[in-house]
């Protein structure tokens, strides 16, 4: 079995090996240009004023680079379950190249287990060293911003990518398995997977543990530190705040700016602060706006999770996306003798 697995992935293999290489070689490089602008924004943060400049700077450097590698890496676990996955059984059955194994001496849970098991262990090992890479390269970035729980850093990091490999490959053997044909078992996959990796983040992650909740008073300073100020209806009225007391930690929902009684700010007043606010040579990223909005004593309601659960966050996605892979080759491995 594992002589004629060998023979049917070694191409496989192949193209996995000098993917990955190709990953390393650009992964070193990467990781030792962000060292070296790391170095560069730790000599520069002895004056306050420096330090926020630097800092800035440093972030813009490599931002839009890392999320996309996150985002490409990301799609690993698809590749995986598309190309690796889904035609493990199907075209077997689809040529009827099954039968031949069948009518020796090995039994057709043996088989199906056997081509799991080696295809398995390749999808995790070349999935987690990828990983492994992006995390190792993009280590000092994410200790300057904090971001490890963003939606795409977090799918990309440490070990959630290899849970993602388990079960894309699992969902797209068990879909082979009752299709029987390749194609559409390719494109079947793809598409299920797809819509797990976009609703996991966004409806289940968020509940895996209970939220905190805090209650953040918007002074001037907050709003400044801010990244963006939204619509007061309909939506979060401020992004990138900072819970003190919790450095780094994933506000997972916050509310519109609030008045002392607890009402809503409205917009009328909101926008007369952001457009024509009263000039006072505040400096910051929204200045005057920032005064003025600091002097009608708001404040926001935030959900949040402590940066200290990030490896909570990591191993419980990925014991979810174990655990459904168990599911599946439970299903698979009672579906197999019907097929």
């Amino acid at each position: 079995m594992i002589w004629l697995n060998w023979r049917q992935f070694r191409l496989q293999a192949l193209v996995a090996a000098i993917a990955l290489a190709l990953i390393a070689v650009y992964m070193l490089y990467l990781g030792g240009d962000i060292r070296d602008g790391y170095d560069a924004y730790r000599s520069r943060c002895g004056d306050p004023g420096d330090c926020a400049q630097a800092r800035s700077q440093f972030q813009s450097a490599y931002q839009n680079t890392l999320l996309f590698l996150a985002a490409g890496l990301g799609l690993i676990p698809v590749v995986v379950g598309v190309f690796w996955g889904a035609p493990l059984v199907a075209r077997e059955l689809e040529t009827g190249t099954h039968r031949l194994v069948w009518n020796q001496s090995v039994a057709r849970r043996r088989w199906l287990l056997g081509r799991m098991a080696f295809v398995g262990v390749a999808a995790i090992v070349f999935t987690g060293l990828a990983s492994l890479l992006l995390t190792w390269a993009a280590s000092p970035f994410d200790e300057v911003t904090g971001d490890r729980f963003g939606t795409v850093e977090f799918g990309a990091r440490d070990i959630a990518p290899i849970g993602y490999a388990v079960l894309a490959f699992t969902l797209g053997t068990v879909i082979g398995l009752l299709v029987r044909r390749t194609l559409p078992a390719m494109a079947v996959t793809g598409v299920v997977f797809l819509v797990l990796q976009f609703a996991v983040p966004n409806l289940v992650r968020p509940h895996l543990m209970p939220s905190e909740k805090a209650t953040l008073p918007m002074t001037a300073e907050t709003i400044n530190g801010a990244r963006n100020l939204g619509s007061i209806t309909g939506g979060p009225a401020i992004g990138g705040l900072e819970v003190p007391g919790s450095p780094d930690a994933w506000i997972s929902d916050v509310s519109p700016m609030r008045t002392a009684d607890g009402r809503t700010l409205s917009e009328t007043t909101f926008n007369a602060c952001l457009n024509t606010p009263p000039k006072t040579g505040a400096r910051g990223t929204f200045g005057d706006a920032a005064v003025c909005l600091s002097k009608l004593d708001l404040h926001v309601d935030v959900e949040y999770q402590p940066s200290d659960r990030y490896w909570a966050f990591q191993s419980g996605e990925t014991a979810l996306y174990v655990a459904l892979s168990g599911v599946l080759i439970a299903f698979g491995l009672r579906r197999v003798r019907r097929a």
